[in-house]
């Protein structure tokens, strides 16, 4: 039977990745004052207009997808005939994973029948993507829907997300460092090192002065610990793309990268970051810890 790959809209793919590779994607979204927006279609708020309302003070927030948006978008893809794989934003950043577990046993209970798998990528932005896209061409190539599931459970624990923030408020708004931190952080132009740990969530691993020695950091971490059988690297960032590019000149300096993708980073994370964020996502040779 054929299987329908689904997505949320914290992948970072653009909509013409999805409608070219059959992928559908459902929405979070984001409240800027008192209006929510959608992060999918094509009156979805984009990064550029939400990063231009925070810079003059806006603190927006975001909502996960809800248990009936995924129940109806999965018994559609049943009742079409299809089977579903549902890749998800990381469990630890957010409650949308859980909320489609609700809705795939909700569905399950009125359509017995249905196979509905769920895949928590533990990860989020483009790492999510990387996952994706994976997942898609593997389905392209012939997979089955259960040599994409093992192949995406080999994957996931060695996917690398190296983070760095140049605005160090809205991780403390959010609760991802201390204000204490931040504000001190800000002064002395400290700039965290970010990854992501086993289970999803994001941690603070170094501190560094100085941006440019920050994204340096960033560039050796990605190519300490990296897959060669996965030469293809993305970067996410937000609010500037002429650093985006530096950072991936460097890692095509590296002989074992061939291809480098830049993205920017969508306003639900956005809205979590601010400006000037750069996340270099990889394949690790060994999981990460």
């Amino acid at each position: 039977m054929t299987y329908q790959i689904i997505t949320d809209s914290t992948s970072d793919l653009s909509d013409a990745y999805v409608a070219a590779h059959d992928v559908a994607m459902l929405g979070l979204t984001v409240t800027l004052e008192d209006t929510t927006y959608q992060t999918v279609g094509p009156e979805r708020l984009t990064s550029d207009v939400l990063l231009a309302k925070m810079a003059m003070g806006a603190k927006p927030v975001t909502s996960q997808i809800n248990v009936g948006q995924f129940s109806e978008l999965f018994k559609s893809v049943v009742k079409a005939g299809n089977d579903v794989l549902y890749l998800g934003f990381s469990s630890g950043l957010s409650g949308t994973y859980q909320s489609a577990e609700m809705a795939k046993q909700l569905v399950l209970d009125e359509l017995p029948s249905a196979h509905i798998t769920t895949i928590d990528t533990l990860a989020a932005a483009s790492g999510e993507g990387y996952l994706v896209k994976e997942a898609v061409k593997l389905r392209d190539d012939g997979a089955t829907l259960e040599e994409v599931v093992t192949a995406l459970q080999d994957l996931i624990p060695r996917l690398r997300s190296w983070v760095m923030a140049d605005d160090l408020y809205h991780l403390a708004r959010g609760g991802r460092i201390s204000k204490t931190a931040a504000t001190v952080g800000t002064l002395v132009n400290i700039k965290p090192i970010i990854d992501v740990d086993p289970a999803g969530q994001l941690r603070q691993v170094g501190k560094i002065r100085g941006k440019k020695k920050a994204l340096k950091t960033l560039v050796t971490n990605t190519l300490t610990d990296f897959d060669p059988a996965y030469p293809h690297i993305m970067i996410g960032y937000s609010g500037d793309p002429d650093v985006a590019e530096e950072v991936k000149a460097d890692l095509l300096a590296s002989d074992l990268i061939t291809e480098v993708t830049l993205t920017p980073l969508g306003p639900t994370i956005a809205t979590h970051t601010g400006t000037g964020t750069i996340a270099i996502f990889s394949i690790g040779k060994t999981q990460r810890l």
